[in-house]
């Protein structure tokens, strides 16, 4: 059964790492369709929950898709007339307040389920993320579960015939390369690399593959800068060892730099969001 309420919306585009918006009824006048504190999610697809229907949950669904174009995370209030604007028999007055998520931050994809990958996730399960990771090889998820490691909710594991499918399903700032077949790891960094919203781009293996690796992109016309968002190999290099565990330590290091800055850019506008939502409740 879908599961359909307003806080399900806010799971499912947690884990999948899509924008969002938290509509909440607030500062009602009159009779409305709902009551103060009523809460929908909208998403540029669907819908979870509902505010009351009619006109003014059909002006709210086109508002918070209008809001969800600008791609920033923000608050906005609108107010809504019930009466002869909506044609709503009602006839009170409502205040909405839209609240805009954007997930693509937070956004981790790991491709391949090998060693290294089964150090790291227990990890980095911890961090702010939404993970998805994916290997064509159902085995490879079998052996974690016999592991007995519980999957984090955070954690979303993929079997794909085709990994390279994953980019058109998940929009990700954070691409982490691992499989078990060069050409594989290839397909996968020629299509990652020309995606727009990829900030950080990691590569498995040694100087010798990247150089191979950046040989072959250069050729097949991926220019030097989008070149510069590969990293390989992957990790910091003042943690030494290739055990799978020092590997994944490694690299989860690098992972929380990664976040602390991208971190620090979204505190920012958190906070000018905040005084904007304080100076508006001052109108309600």
């Amino acid at each position: 059964m879908l599961k359909n309420q307003w806080f399900d919306g806010v799971m499912h585009c947690e884990n999948t790492a899509k924008a969002y918006v938290v509509l909440t009824v607030m500062g009602s006048v009159g009779s409305t369709p709902r009551p103060q504190g009523t809460k929908m999610v909208v998403t540029e697809d669907r819908i979870f929950d509902t505010i009351g229907g009619g006109q003014l949950e059909h002006l709210s669904i086109q508002k918070a898709r209008e809001l969800l174009t600008n791609k920033t995370q923000n608050q906005h209030v609108e107010y809504f007339p019930l009466g002869a604007k909506l044609a709503q028999c009602c006839g009170g007055a409502t205040h909405v307040l839209f609240e805009v998520f954007c997930q693509h931050v937070n956004q981790l994809m790991i491709f391949g389920a090998g060693h290294v990958a089964q150090a790291l996730v227990p990890i980095i399960s911890q961090l702010p993320l939404s993970i998805i990771w994916v290997d064509s090889r159902q085995e490879m998820f079998d052996q974690v579960d016999k592991s007995q490691m519980q999957l984090p909710a955070n954690v979303t594991t993929i079997i794909a015939d085709d990994c390279t499918d994953a980019f058109s399903e998940y929009a990700s700032n954070f691409v982490l390369v691992m499989t078990h077949d060069h050409q594989l790891d290839y397909d996968l960094v020629h299509t990652a690399i020309q995606i727009e919203n990829v900030d950080y781009l990691g590569l498995i293996g040694s100087q010798t593959k990247a150089k191979r690796f950046q040989t072959r992109l250069t050729n097949h016309g991926i220019s030097e800068h989008m070149l510069e968002k590969l990293v390989c190999p992957i990790g910091m290099t003042d943690i030494p060892g290739k055990r799978p565990i020092e590997v994944a330590v490694s690299v989860a290091g690098q992972l929380i730099n990664l976040l602390n800055k991208h971190q620090s850019n979204v505190t920012q506008n958190s906070q000018a969001a905040w005084l904007q939502t304080k100076e508006i409740a001052k109108l309600l």
